[in-house]
């Protein structure tokens, strides 16, 4: 079984194109399940992770292509509670997004994206926004 950590972030567009790319992998449908994951970092309104817009879109599209799909969600430092729960889950590839930002952008806000790369243990699928 495989076990991929979708984690997305605020941005609708970006959730649906990571959920996408997850249909479109060459995998065996019977063998591949999706964790769609959130960290919140100021969650006024209380939602839910299946309550979260682009934490629904990525379920609808995984749902829709057949595939094995749960959702979670945390709080906290994103780049952190992304690969803490993809230890804890033993995910075998994490799927992330990002946007276009400079490398002095990076620098001074950070990146979670990036992040994730440099420090997790298990491969990384990345996709780029069409920004």
């Amino acid at each position: 079984m495989t076990h991929v950590l979708l984690a997305v972030d605020d941005d609708e567009e970006r959730a649906e194109l990571q959920a996408e790319r997850i249909v479109d992998l060459d995998l065996n449908r019977e063998d591949l399940s999706v964790t769609v994951f959130h960290v919140f970092t100021d969650n006024i309104e209380g939602a839910g992770i299946t309550q979260f817009r682009p934490a629904r879109e990525a379920i609808d599209i995984l749902e829709a292509a057949d595939i094995e799909v749960s959702a979670d969600e945390s709080s906290g430092d994103p780049a952190e509670r992304v690969l803490s729960y993809a230890d804890e889950t033993d995910a075998d590839v994490i799927c992330v997004a990002g946007r276009k930002r400079s490398p002095a952008g990076k620098a001074l806000f950070g990146s979670v994206s990036q992040s994730v790369m440099l420090d997790s243990d298990v491969p990384v699928l990345f996709c780029p926004s069409g920004e």
